[in-house]
């Protein structure tokens, strides 16, 4: 992980009391020494009718709201000051929020955001939600923080996908690691590593025995294969063999498996392609493996990753007004 210089944490609900991710980038700033930013995006939609009134009025809706807002964050910041941290805060008018807070990560050029997560998703594919959006559309590292818990000696565990058929999954898995092993450094923790690979196109439910159904040469033959591939260089050189863990399965299902017995802190992911985590996750979306785990989740993206969020801010939002019936 390169040296951490800025961490942006989006404060979405203007709440009095610090939250958790506030409270973990206030962690690691200090242990990387790095500044912190605030950032609120003002994203509520006010009625059209403003946008036909006076400039010198709409003005003053803008200062004020943002004035309020960023009393709340200053208040917020007070005590992050006070333990010795520089945090800095910004509220600023733009929508919908996911994208405000890339375009303000890309604008001040932070190397993490740090976001509260929100509640679990109900469906597939929706991609409104705000962390879900960050994660794929970010082009720098996201923290999703899951649990309340300050880190202390945490377990750090890779998710690595060597067998991914693009020609650059290697590189994508040598940021995974490298951004676990600057998280596990950082926090004086250790590092684990994990591999879900699939022996056939379709395993069976779980807790149904697989030399029921395929040959144990067959299995034993796919496990050589996929141990082959997990054990590169680069993972022997950064994890050692007590800390690997190459397990058949399916990935979302081994992941968090293998993340609740090592009592996991952090699980890192990669994010490929133009659907963002859905490749890692075979025959799966990623809400789900998203939702299984219980800890943080820290999600990458290759180093030439372009983000499609446009950098001009979109400023306030209108909506129409319907007067009821009979009003």
């Amino acid at each position: 992980m390169r040296k951490l210089k800025r961490i942006l944490v989006p404060v979405s609900g203007l709440q009095m009391r610090p939250s958790g991710a506030i409270r973990k980038a206030a962690q690691l700033a200090r242990k990387a020494g790095c500044e912190i930013e605030l950032f609120h995006a003002i994203a509520t939609p006010v009625a059209v009718e403003l946008s036909y009134a006076p400039s010198h009025r709409i003005e003053k809706v803008k200062a004020a709201t943002r004035s309020a807002s960023l009393a709340t964050l200053e208040r917020l910041a007070v005590p992050l000051r006070r333990l010795g941290l520089k945090v800095s805060t910004a509220a600023i008018w733009d929508y919908p929020p996911y994208e405000a807070i890339i375009r303000r990560a890309v604008a001040t050029k932070a190397a993490l955001i740090v976001t509260q997560s929100h509640d679990r998703h109900r469906a597939a594919g929706l991609l409104g939600y705000t962390d879900w959006a960050l994660l794929r559309l970010s082009p720098m590292p996201v923290l999703l923080v899951k649990s309340p818990r300050l880190y202390r000696r945490p377990t750090i565990l890779a998710a690595v996908d060597p067998e991914h058929p693009e020609a650059k999954s290697s590189a994508l898995d040598r940021r995974i690691l490298e951004n676990a092993a600057g998280f596990s450094r950082a926090l004086s923790g250790s590092l684990r590593v994990v591999h879900a690979y699939i022996p056939e196109p379709h395993l069976p439910p779980p807790g149904v025995n697989l030399t029921n159904i395929f040959p144990v040469s067959a299995l034993r033959a796919a496990e050589r294969q996929a141990r082959a591939v997990f054990e590169s260089d680069l993972v022997k050189r950064t994890v050692p063999s007590a800390r690997r863990h190459l397990v058949a399965g399916s990935p979302p299902a081994v992941i968090a498996s293998v993340a609740r017995k090592t009592r996991s802190a952090v699980v890192v992911l990669g994010s490929v392609s133009r659907s963002g985590l859905k490749r890692l996750f075979i025959g799966n979306t990623a809400e789900r493996v998203l939702d299984d785990l219980r800890c943080d989740v820290l999600v990458v993206k290759p180093a030439k990753f372009q983000t499609k969020v446009p950098r001009t801010r979109r400023g306030m939002q209108f909506l129409p007004v319907t007067i009821p019936w009979g009003a």
